[in-house]
């Protein structure tokens, strides 16, 4: 049965907070930049607080669901499905995105010229493409292993941190009964990393407005106009991957896309004043379980997702890295392409969802694609933060999606289920 809360204050509402910040740091950015450029603390400091909780809601989330699920084949078969369902979505995000520059081409008529770049603007390319290298196979599948139990806590990374969990997971499991209280025990303390969540994310308004005021004051409105093909072009290819892509996918689960996104909308909106997928993390854990997706399913699907089934970072790659072969007038075949693809396949599986990250990994995946200079990573330099806003959105809708699919690739959920919670969300505390 579905009580619905009492009717909240408009101006008390989060998303319209969010929104409201959003619109106010665009104005002030654009108005006094200046000024704007000094609010880049306030956007730093959200994403921090944000990013010092998740590594332990991870934990406990994926601790919890994994001993308590019992049955190790289950386990394995989620897992299998998950990682099937991730590369199947995300190669298809990679050839949307090709055939759509190609088809567009916006980069066609640029005739850049690397001398024409200037020296600054160079050397920021050049700083990303030294950032990208080392990102190999090898060592993408050796940095899951963190140097130390408690490393992955301090370094962050969610696919460490996942690793860990899973380790303990399956101790507690096999250590029967004398393991069901330190379990207890863990879901004592997501109770207080969740009731911690929800003062940080009281923050978020400011964040968004100073990440906003920054982004704006930084690169102003001006910098959007020259590059603005390509921006639109990635925003439509984004959006038709959402309606359509994941629109189908959603309803083979039995529900609907547009239901889905208003039920996220906070979610939506906090990633798009931060530019970053990983704010809304531990929010969207607690979406999923609300229209009732297992705990379990939720806990393992969403952080694997954040390195696996990056649908918006894929489209860019291929849409980016086409487009600046356009824009320096290098040819690329058909061959060329494909190879391209094939190796954006492993590179995308570096970037999470931190700001820039898939700036870093385009960077990576140039390096295989002969003739087009490192440095014309410049054009992008200016609308980077734009396409990440994008980038972030699209990751966010695709492993949510994700998360309700493998759900009812399991029978954990029925569709009148989730139509059910769509329309009257229930506000579920953390589990016990």
């Amino acid at each position: 049965m579905h009580t619905s809360p009492a009717r909240t204050p408009w101006w008390r509402v989060l998303y319209i907070q969010v929104l409201l910040a959003v619109v106010a740091g665009i104005l002030l950015g654009w108005l006094f930049p200046d000024t704007g450029k000094t609010l880049k603390p306030l956007g730093d400091g959200f994403i921090k607080l944000i990013k010092m909780m998740i590594a332990p809601v991870i934990f406990c989330t994926v601790v919890h669901g994994v001993a308590s699920m019992g049955d190790l084949k289950k386990l394995g078969r989620v897992g299998g499905k998950t990682l099937l369902y991730f590369e199947v979505v995300s190669t298809l995000a990679l050839v949307i995105g090709l055939v759509v520059v190609n088809l567009l081409k916006p980069g066609a008529g640029f005739n850049v010229e690397v001398a024409d770049l200037g020296a600054k603007a160079a050397d920021a390319a050049r700083e990303y493409a030294g950032k990208a290298q080392g990102l190999s196979t090898v060592d993408f599948l050796l940095g899951i292993i963190p140097g130390t139990f408690v490393g992955a806590f301090a370094g962050g990374d969610l696919l460490q941190v996942l690793f860990i969990a899973l380790l303990t997971a399956f101790g507690l499991a096999g250590m029967g009964e004398r393991g069901k209280s330190l379990l207890h025990g863990i879901d004592r303390v997501s109770e207080v990393f969740f009731a911690i969540m929800r003062i940080v994310v009281k923050a978020a308004p400011v964040g968004a407005f100073g990440a906003m005021a920054f982004t704006i004051g930084s690169y102003g409105l001006e910098s959007l106009q020259r590059l603005l093909a390509l921006m639109l072009g990635f925003y439509i290819t984004a959006g038709f991957f959402v309606v359509v892509v994941l629109g189908l996918i959603a309803r083979w689960c039995g529900f609907s896309i547009f239901r889905f996104l208003a039920y996220i909308k906070e979610e939506l909106l906090l990633v798009l004043g931060t530019s970053s997928s990983e704010t809304a993390l531990p929010l969207m854990i607690q979406k999923l379980r609300g229209l009732g997706c297992a705990p379990a399913t939720v806990g393992l699907v969403v952080p694997t997702g954040y390195s696996f089934n990056l649908d918006g970072t894929n489209i860019y790659m291929a849409m980016a890295a086409v487009f600046l072969a356009q824009a320096t007038n290098t040819p690329l075949d058909l061959g060329q392409q494909v190879s391209l693809l094939l190796v954006a396949m492993i590179t995308s599986k570096g970037a999470s969802g931190v700001t820039g990250a898939g700036f870093i990994t385009l960077a990576a995946t140039l390096a295989v694609v002969p003739g087009i200079p490192i440095e014309s990573l410049a054009l992008l330099v200016g609308i980077d933060r734009f396409m990440s806003e994008c980038r972030a959105l699209t990751n966010l809708i695709g492993n949510g999606v994700a998360t309700v699919a493998i759900s009812r690739w399991e029978g954990e959920v029925t569709p009148e289920v989730i139509n059910a919670n769509l329309r009257d969300p229930v506000r579920l505390p953390p589990p016990a």
